[in-house]
């Protein structure tokens, strides 16, 4: 029966479709691999960036506060008035970013989703 059975497949050739599909379908999980290893490559070196930028925006507006606040201590009589004044309006700035967080965080949802799209469609 074994050998009916090999004669068919030799025949239609089934053993070489079968080995062609497995072929096939390595190769493809081969390029996923491969696609995914790119696609998460570009998503770190543009975190990466961003960061940077971020930690070079932080740097600039902490020193940027510093100098502020100790040129407006030169018009009171007390040292710590400037930095109270620039501690508040960086409260009033926090205070309006807690009351808009929900549309904040749906515009950056929406940046982000916009930005995987754009990856992938690349």
């Amino acid at each position: 029966m074994d050998g009916i059975k090999d004669t068919i497949f030799k025949f239609l050739r089934i053993d070489n479709l079968a080995n062609n599909l497995t072929g096939y379908v390595e190769t493809r999980v081969k390029l996923l691999k491969i696609e995914i290893k790119e696609d998460v490559a570009k998503v770190l070196s543009k975190g990466l960036a961003h960061a940077t930028i971020v930690l070079f925006a932080f740097l600039f507006l902490l020193f940027f506060s510093i100098g502020l606040s100790e040129y407006l201590n030169t018009f009171f009589a007390n040292s710590f008035e400037g930095y109270m004044i620039v501690s508040g309006v960086y409260l009033i700035l926090f205070l309006l970013f807690f009351a808009f967080r929900k549309k904040i965080d749906r515009m950056f949802a929406k940046y982000f989703s916009d930005l995987i799209n754009k990856i992938e469609e690349q």
